[in-house]
């Protein structure tokens, strides 16, 4: 009686094994999709990405194209045809003495911009990681400006630089110093909307370096007050290798909107005094295109900013590259 279901279990074993010679079939991988699968995944990718992708290239790459192409022409904004001149757009921008006060403005102001605002950013984002009474309402009061329009700073500016009854104005009259002539001199000017676009952005590169010393390894700082570090080492060689990162993020975004600022310029000084005094490339290219009418004028000197920011912006990613490797 128990010798049956042992030939039966042994028959049934010797069924389903697979004949002698045939060569046995790879195990399937683990997390392996088939085709069916694949394809499927491709599919729903390139519906969420083409709706985005299609929007690119309408409103970024094509006017992009089209503006170099009009770089090469002279056309009147509201001539219905533009000629082509080649290269004599460019030629004109890099020979003019108006050109170059542009560049030199655009360079001062930028630069001016982007250091003032990261060294001010960071010395509040320090003295506000401290426990200090009030600090919540003290860091929104910082970061409050940077939401509010450019045109709006301006026009308040206006009345802090205003010579007669500015609030510079009275605070230099009460310690006996004569106010600058911030809308007559040139140089007054530029540091007048210098400052101003300062004060607009210090709350965005506060809240990054806020955000960067929240984050900050904790066992970095313990270690460093084990070791009865002074402040600056501890400064050098624990916190500010840490902030390296936001750093390197801010130089690319703060430089990228520094040199595209417009608003205020155009609010306070209008590009003035004495014609160019606070002009800057992008001011140039609103001038050029809709005032003395160029469009293919100001779009040489849009594009000759396009080329530059992505230098810029190469080199910049470049050197963050390394600093990671190294």
């Amino acid at each position: 009686m128990s010798a049956q279901p042992i030939a039966a279990t042994r028959g049934t074993s010797s069924a389903s094994a697979p004949p002698a010679g045939t060569p046995a079939r790879p195990a399937a991988k683990a997390g392996a999709n088939p085709p069916g699968h694949r394809r499927r995944d491709i599919l729903l990718a390139a519906a969420f990405l083409l709706p985005n992708l299609v929007l690119l290239v309408a409103f970024t790459y094509r006017p992009l194209v089209d503006n170099i192409r009009l770089s090469f022409t002279d056309w009147n904004i509201s001539a219905p045809m533009a000629s082509f001149i080649g290269v004599d757009n460019y030629v004109e921008w890099f020979t003019s003495d108006d050109s170059q006060l542009v560049l030199w403005n655009t360079v001062v102001f930028t630069g001016a911009a982007v250091l003032g605002s990261m060294v001010i950013g960071l010395a509040l984002a320090l003295l506000l990681d401290q426990k200090l009474f009030g600090r919540n309402a003290v860091r929104s009061l910082v970061f409050a400006p940077f939401v509010l329009a450019g045109a709006a700073v301006g026009v308040a500016f206006q009345f802090v630089f205003d010579p007669t009854f500015g609030l510079v104005q009275d605070l230099l009259g009460r310690v006996g110093v004569e106010a600058p002539a911030f809308y007559q001199d040139p140089e007054w000017a530029l540091f007048m909307v210098t400052v101003t676009y300062i004060w607009k952005n210090l709350g965005y590169t506060f809240v990054i370096y806020l955000a960067a010393l929240q984050g900050r390894r904790a066992e970095l700082d313990e270690a460093a007050e084990i070791d009865a570090a002074s402040t600056w080492t501890k400064f050098r060689r624990v916190t500010w290798p840490q902030l390296r990162p936001a750093t390197f993020f801010l130089l690319i975004t703060v430089l990228l909107n520094s040199f595209q600022v417009f608003d205020v310029i155009d609010t306070m000084t209008r590009g003035g005094p004495l014609g160019n005094g606070t002009t800057t490339m992008v001011y140039q290219v609103y001038q050029e295109t809709f005032v003395n009418q160029r469009a293919g004028f100001g779009a040489t000197v849009a594009t000759i900013m396009f080329l530059a920011l992505l230098v810029i912006t190469l080199v910049q990613v470049r050197v963050m590259e390394r600093g990671r490797e190294a």
